[in-house]
This record gives structure tokens, C-alpha cells and sequence, in this order.
């Protein structure tokens, strides 16, 4: 944060609720997130070419952003069981991918959902359905890696709520998520030109890949069309200037070495935060880390919440605001998949640390093969010797015990100082402050589960995906 932006904080920090605004009567905001599936800092206001997302760069405009923003996990079900307590996932048992569906396991006992504590201020909170734009729908998704008492919202569309009644809202976007979107995208009259694609250098340059890169920058625009018909149905109810939104990603890009992985293509998201009257300038930027557990806490201390002390997450704006220096990344078991990742990500460089370096990036996942076209074009091409240099970074036979990057001489993570003497120092620093935050937080990863994950993916897919929903498509 710069002078002007720590300026403008404090000066503006009476606009937060806080304990004490609430219990003077000030008028509490309603609290809306946007949150796109699989879906990374491919924006106009990130600078990101080819694209045209006029509504999320307005809401730039409007608001902050963040240009180092980070899910807790490279996959959905683990990042939101993540963001929607505030807690690391490795510490509340939620790590594995779509894990304890049916099972009846419970967060430990202190760990709420960020729904309860918007309640215990009066809140409505409401994940947003199918019925609240028919041009749209909407989802509802929760995707929790845990079982909850009750329900985790109290309906589908703040037009529910009682009259001056605060809300707190979640609508969940699919567009960038592969599925029915991404042949959806291609409908639109102005499509992404595959040839003027900059692909990563772990790419080969192959049509096919080219084409799916293409087609996931449709579909953010595609994301951005439906961005401005929520923005625009808040604006028509009366409720844009009051109403503290939040657009983020729930992890990195559906692509290969991106989602899965805890490379930046993985775990680097957008997020935007617009406050009309609040804590925030208009247009301003914050290059400092953050995670989205901290867009959690932000939230709730929006609506006059003390942060619990066993909270991971912590806030973002107003005088308890602080910056951090380092984040953590982690992935367990996805699918059939299993493997296990801890990361930290500085400013400047990101940290691996491979627990199991003898399975390889490309282990058969269902998913991946079926869903990643690029997948299947690398491993052929690698059959037959055709790839080379960076090309081959993803495709090797097993994965070393340690990485890392410097993100900004190398943004793409390709080339590994694991074993530079020049960083030693740093590889030092960064292994002890995963070591540290093993410890820390009682890492369940430690804890094989109980049956070969063949076996838990078949369960998981047998008992649906749990969160108080039924079982949605992968």
C-alpha cells in the first residue's frame, strides 16, 4: 500500500461499522460476493490483452483491486471450505477435494460459517438461485467439504428479506468453469483470435491448445456480461449504494498446470472490492498479499463482527488492517488424484513443497483427461519427442522435492531455484515458513485417509456434493 492509499484508509476508517458504529445505530451495508469459478487475473483492468470486460474493469474503477490476490487451494471445493470459514482448510479436516460427502463430518467446534455471523447481526443471507435473473440463473453453489446443521443460507434472492433488513448475498458464476459455458461462449459475436493467444512457454504451440486458451478468454467475457446484469439488477433495487461488493475467483484458471496446482496459474484470482462511502479510493490499487480468507473477514467486519482470535483470515480495511508479507497455498487429494502441496507465495517469489515427488504433474485424472483438450495434444506430442525446453517442465517423470520462483523474472514458473546457491538463503526462509505453518495450524494432510483415494473418489461421487444441494455436474 502507498502513502496516498494508507492516507485515504485512515482517513475513511470511520466508515467501517465496527462494534461500537453498530451499537450507535449506524445503518449496516449490505454485503455482496461475486465469485467465477475457475478463473484468474485474465481481466481489462488487470492489464490482461485480447480481452473486453467492461463491467469488472468499471468496478475496478469504482473500487480497489487487487493485484496479489491468492485462493487458499487450487480447486473449488477445497478454497471454498476455505473462504467461507475464514480457516485453512488443512486445518479443519476440509483439505481433499469433494471429500466427506455423506459421511457426516462436522468442522471442529469454534469454526463457523461466514452465514452464521452475518446472522447473529440481523443479516439475510441468501445464495443466489436459478429464479433471480431468468436471462441468467444462478447456481447456489457450496461445494463444502463438510456437513452442516441446518441451513447454511437463509434463501435464494434478497427480495426475501424483511423489510430494511441487511443482507449478505453469494452468487456463484459458472462461465469459466469448463462445462456447458465454454461451448456457450463461443455463441458470442466477437470472439477471442486463437492465433494472437500469448501462451505460457510450457505450452507446445499447437492449434488445439491455442484454441482452448481462446476459448477460456470467451468465456471471461462471456463472465463479464453476467458481472453487469447482477451489478445492474442491484442498481435497479435501490441497493448499489449501500451494498459493499466483492468480485473475486474461487481458484486459478481451468487450464493445464493451472487449477490442480499451486503455480500462480493456479492460485492467483481477481479481486475487486467496491465500497461506495467506505474505507476505499476510487481507482485504487494494492500490490500486497492477501488471501481470500481475508476476504472473509473483511466481510463480517463489515457488519460490526470482532475477528475471532483462531481465525486465519483477517481484515482488509480500516485501522486493525495490516499488511502481510507472505501467503499459503496447499493441495491435497483431487479426485482420484492424490498428492500433496504446501506453499507460500511473497511478493516476489513462490515457494512448493512436493510431498510426494515421485508421482508425476500428469498422473491420470479423470477430469483432466476429459475436460483439458491440451492434456491429451502434450502427452502425445511427448510420446513422440516433440516437445522441448519449457515444453517438457510438466511433463516430467516425477516431480522434485522442492520449487521455486521468482514470479517476476519468471511470471510462468518454469525455470526452478531450488537448487541456485544465489537463493539458498531465501529457499531457506521460505521452507521454514511452511514448516512453521504445519505446526501452526495442525496440518490434517499429515493423516492418510483411510481407503486408496479410487476408492474416496467413488464415494464422494456416490453421495453427491453435500453443502445442503444436490449433487451438481464436475
Amino acid at each position: 500500500m502507498n502513502r496516498r492509499e494508507l492516507l485515504t484508509a485512515a482517513a475513511t476508517a470511520a466508515f467501517l461499522p465496527g462494534p461500537r458504529a453498530v451499537a450507535q445505530g449506524k445503518k449496516l451495508p449490505n454485503v455482496l460476493w461475486l465469485t467465477a469459478e475457475d478463473n484468474g487475473p485474465q481481466w481489462g483492468c488487470y492489464g490482461y490483452p485480447l480481452v473486453r470486460t467492461p463491467n469488472v474493469d468499471r468496478l475496478a474503477a469504482q473500487g480497489i483491486r487487487f493485484t496479489r490476490a491468492f485462493s487458499p487451494a487450487p480447486v473449488c471445493s477445497s478454497s471454498r471450505s476455505s473462504f467461507m470459514t475464514g480457516m485453512y482448510s488443512i486445518a479443519t479436516g476440509a483439505h481433499h477435494h469433494r471429500s466427506h460427502r455423506g459421511d457426516g463430518f462436522h468442522l471442529p467446534k469454534g469454526v463457523r460459517l461466514v452465514t452464521d455471523y452475518f446472522r447473529d447481526k440481523g443479516y439475510f443471507t441468501c445464495n443466489i438461485g436459478r429464479d433471480f435473473l431468468p436471462e441468467l440463473g444462478g447456481q447456489g453453489k457450496t461445494d463444502f467439504n463438510f456437513a452442516v446443521d441446518g441451513k447454511p443460507f437463509d434463501g435464494d434472492q434478497w427480495s426475501q428479506r424483511k423489510s430494511g433488513q441487511p443482507f449478505f448475498a453469494h452468487f456463484n458464476f459458472q462461465a469459466t468453469h469448463k462445462g456447458p459455458a465454454f461451448p456457450a461462449a463461443r455463441k458470442q459475436k466477437r470472439l477471442i483470435d486463437p492465433r494472437k493467444v500469448d501462451l505460457p512457454p510450457y505450452y507446445a504451440d499447437h492449434p488445439v491448445i491455442r484454441d482452448e486458451f481462446a476459448n477460456y478468454l470467451d468465456c471471461v467475457n462471456l463472465l463479464d456480461h453476467q458481472v453487469g446484469l447482477v451489478l445492474k439488477k442491484l442498481e435497479a433495487d435501490g441497493l448499489a449504494d449501500n451494498t459493499v461488493v466483492f468480485f473475486f475467483g474461487d481458484n486459478g484458471r481451468c487450464l493445464l498446470r493451472g487449477k490442480q496446482w499451486c503455480y500462480d496459474a493456479g492460485v492467483h484470482v481477481p479481486l475487486v472490492v467496491r465500497w461506495p462511502g467506505g474505507p476505499v479510493s476510487p481507482g485504487s490499487i494494492r500490490e500486497d498479499p492477501v488471501t481470500l480468507l481475508d476476504v472473509m473477514a473483511a466481510s463480517i467486519a463489515a457488519a460490526g463482527v470482532e475477528i475471532p482470535r483462531n481465525m486465519h483470515g483477517q481484515p482488509m480495511f480500516g485501522p486493525e488492517a495490516k499488511e502481510r508479507d507472505y501467503i499459503f497455498t496447499q493441495r491435497d487429494r483431487c479426485d482420484m488424484t492424490l498428492d500433496r502441496l504446501r506453499a507460500v507465495r511473497t511478493r516476489n517469489y513462490n515457494y512448493i513443497r512436493n510431498f510426494m515427488p515421485e508421482k508425476p504433474y500428469t498422473q491420470h485424472n479423470d477430469y483432466i483427461k476429459a475436460s483439458y483438450p491440451a492434456y491429451s495434444v502434450m502427452m502425445d506430442l511427448h510420446a513422440q519427442g516433440k516437445l522441448q525446453g519449457s515444453e517438457l517442465v510438466f511433463m516430467a517423470a516425477r516431480k522434485p522435492g522442492e520449487e521455486l520462483y521468482d514470479v517476476l523474472a519468471d511470471p510462468h514458473e518454469v525455470n526452478n531455484l531450488a537448487s541456485s546457491s544465489e537463493h539458498a538463503h531465501i529457499l531457506r526462509a521460505m521452507r521454514e515458513k511452511v514448516n512453521g505453518w504445519i505446526e501452526a495450524v495442525n496440518d490434517q494432510g499429515r493423516i492418510p485417509e483411510p481407503r486408496p483415494p479410487e476408492e474416496m473418489d467413488k464415494l464422494v461421487r456416490g453421495a453427491g456434493q453435500g453443502g445442503g444441494k444436490k449433487k451438481q455436474k464436475k
